[in-house]
Order: C-alpha cells, then structure tokens, then sequence
C-alpha cells in the first residue's frame, strides 16, 4: 500500500500542476499585435507648367544645287581653246567662253553664204525688172493686167526669185550662228564640277565636255514622316507662293571644325510616299549660297551634310513636364501632397522629345510628377518628396506635412549627403 501511495502521489501533481497552467493560459489576454507601416519611398518631383509649345521638326540631308548641267558642244569641230577659268571648283560668270572650237570651217560656210545672198539679190533684182517690162508690154498692147496670165505677168518668176533669197538669208543666218556656237559659254554664274576635255580634242554635239552648277540657289532633301508634316501644317504636293510661303528652316553643320548655320525656307513637299521608309521628303532652298547666304564667310556647299531644324504650328496652353516623367506612352506618377501618396495617371500626349513631354488633357499646370525610377509603382504608395533646388542642394517634405519650400535640406557631396536642420 505504501508502494502505491508513493508512485501515485508524485505522478497526481504534476498532473494537478499542469492543469493549472493550462487554466492560466485560458484567461491570459492576447498581446497587441504592432503594425507597421511600409516604408516611404524617396522621390524626386518637378511641377507642371503651362506654356506655349512651338513644334520642331529635325530632319537630315545632302546639300545640292538647284540646276546642274552637262556642258556640250552644238557643233562639230576641233577644241581649240580652253578658258583658264575651265577648271574643277572654279567660279564661272554667266556668258564667260570656257572652251572654243576652230572657227576656219564656219568662217568659209559663212562666206559661202553671203554670196548665196548676194546671187539671189541679183537674181530678185532682175526678175523686179523683168516685171516691170512685162507690165509694160502688156499696156502697149492695149491689154489690162487681169486679162494677161500669171505667167506673162513673170509672177511665178518673181516669187520663186523672192523665195530663193528668203533661203540664201536663212543659210546666211544658220551659218553665222554655227560660227557663233564654236564658243561653249556658260549659261548662268556658276562653278565647275567637272572637266572632261582639252585642247586638241575633236567633240561633236552633245559629247560631255565636263559640268557644272548654278550657285544661285541650293537644296536639300528633307525626309520627314507623316506626323512631322501634321506638325509643320503642309499638306503633300505643296509649293509655297508669295501668299502661302512655305516654314523657316535652319541648316546647321560643322565645316571646318567650326559650327555654322545657314536660313532658308521650306519651298515645296514631295507628291508620293518612300514605300520603303514611309517617309516624304520637304525640300528646303538657301538663295545666294556665296552671297547673301553666307554665314560670315562660311558658304554652305554641295556634297555637304547638314541637319535641318523647322518651326511648326504652335500648340498654346499646352502642358509641359519633364521626358522622364512619362512612363510608358501615356502614363504619369502624380504625388498627393496632402497624403504623401503616389497616384497613377493616364494622360493625353501630343508629344514627347528631348525637351519635355507636352501633355493635352489629365494634368493641371503646378501639379508635381515624379521624375525618379520607381520600381513596382502602385496606387497610394507612400513616398517622400525630393525637390532639386537651383543651387544643386535637394529640398526634402516632413512626411505628412503639407509641401513647402523651407525644411529639411539635404546638402550632397560627392556620394555622402547630410541632413541640415
């Protein structure tokens, strides 16, 4: 019996013992659980502002001249003289004589001609005279000229004596303007591209002696797409007139290791559509590249690549935020300052460049964007609000206060920054 008591006496105890705890445990009060908030993101914020946007399309492209021509003989011969001025890159003046052929041949044709002349002047003379006695008889006779036949009137002698100096005088010309055509001149001021010929050489009508281009007006092709000619307000197939001219455009390139520009304008558009590139061309003119068109003594020349920049229409009241405040094609982050939240927005774009991002419809000029990366964006998020100042130091919100330009300044240097009260 004492046995029993002594094994069973210990074992009801702890039993009694955890018993009570488990009774303890059931009326203990559940501890608070803590929540905590996430963190705020940091982020950077420009405003919205509203201005007037004049559009402006770039494009690229090749300078060349307005008329260029292949210089060719009209007659036969043999190259006899070649002007100094007949050389590649040399300015010619309207009618200067580049080359000449040997005259000889088109001398004597000429000589030949004007006695043609003078043989029918003689002949024309006499058949006058011959009319003259003919009229005469005729009244001898006592017969009036209508009763008489042509033939004894001498009319058909007298026309054919009239046509055959008609021709001696149209040989006569042909052969002065042969003689004439032994001077290749140029037909308006230009320069010499290239020289094909010398003295010596026997050329016939139409060999390329060499070329050259007007320097009155040059051109570039522009290729621009379809919206950038929306932007520019020029339908196809334009061509400006004195009451519709064409934009302003600027060529810019670097010659001679300088920075030069030069004004045209925008004369005519291309009729048709690149199937390759889908692309039309604008074509822009510069007059008077080596004169008025100068920039300072720079001309812009032939062969020349340049870059072209071209005002549009103007779009007003248009919103403008910074490039990297548009996400995506049509999405912005707005901050809520009152909350220190993020909110997600889809807005109307008219267009995004380098410069800015130019919005039409869903922000409201001084509205703050962000413009920092933020990764998983969501609506609400909590964010703290980062304003770069003109002097390079950044401008931080208390969270949960309303935005202001004074508080806490985050002076940057380097890759440290410190927190000024």
């Amino acid at each position: 019996m004492k046995l029993i008591l002594k094994f069973f006496i210990p074992v009801l105890l702890i039993g009694l013992a955890i018993a009570g705890q488990k009774g303890l445990e059931a009326f203990k009060a559940e501890p608070e659980k803590a929540v905590t908030p996430p963190a705020a993101i940091a982020v950077f914020v420009e405003p919205a502002v509203r201005v007037d946007y004049v559009q402006q399309v770039r494009s690229q492209g090749e300078v060349t001249p307005q008329r260029e021509i292949v210089i060719a003989p009209q007659v036969t011969g043999r190259i006899d003289r070649i002007s100094d001025d007949f050389l590649v890159g040399s300015f010619v003046k309207k009618g200067q004589v580049l080359a000449r052929l040997e005259v000889q041949d088109f001398e004597l044709a000429r000589i030949r001609a004007e006695s043609t002349v003078a043989a029918a002047q003689q002949a024309l003379a006499r058949e006058e005279a011959e009319a003259q006695v003919a009229a005469q008889d005729l009244r001898d006779l006592g017969l009036s000229p209508d009763e008489a036949t042509p033939l004894a009137r001498r009319e058909p002698q007298l026309a054919q004596a009239r046509a055959d100096l008609q021709g001696a005088l149209a040989s006569l010309k042909d052969a002065e303007l042969a003689l004439r055509r032994t001077a290749i001149v140029a037909p308006f001021d230009g320069v010499i591209r290239e020289k094909m010929v010398d003295i010596g050489q026997f050329v016939s009508p139409g060999n390329s002696l060499g070329r050259m281009f007007s320097i009155e007006t040059f051109e570039v092709a522009l290729p621009v797409t379809d919206d950038d000619l929306g932007r520019l307000g020029l339908p196809l197939a334009f061509n400006e007139t004195d009451a519709n001219p064409g934009p302003e455009v600027v060529f810019s390139a670097t010659v001679a290791g300088r920075n030069s520009k030069w004004t045209g304008r925008i004369t005519r558009t291309g009729a048709l559509i690149n199937a390759q590139t889908r692309q039309i061309n604008i074509f822009g003119e510069l007059d008077d590249p080596y004169g008025e068109g100068l920039d300072g003594d720079m001309p812009m020349v032939p062969g020349l690549f340049v870059d072209a920049a071209i005002d549009g229409a103007t779009l007003e009241g248009i919103i403008q935020i910074p490039r990297d405040a548009l996400r995506g094609t049509d999405r912005v982050f707005v901050v809520d300052p009152e909350n220190d939240v993020l909110n997600i927005r889809t807005v109307d774009v008219a267009l995004s460049n380098s410069e800015g991002a130019y919005i039409r419809a869903g922000l409201e000029p001084g509205e703050e964007v962000v413009i920092s990366p933020v990764e998983a964006p969501t609506n609400g998020m909590r964010i703290q609000i980062l304003r770069q100042l003109d002097d390079g130091t950044v401008e931080r919100d208390p969270v949960g206060s309303k935005p202001t330009r004074t508080g806490e300044i985050l002076v940057q240097s380097g890759d440290q920054t410190t927190v000024n009260d």
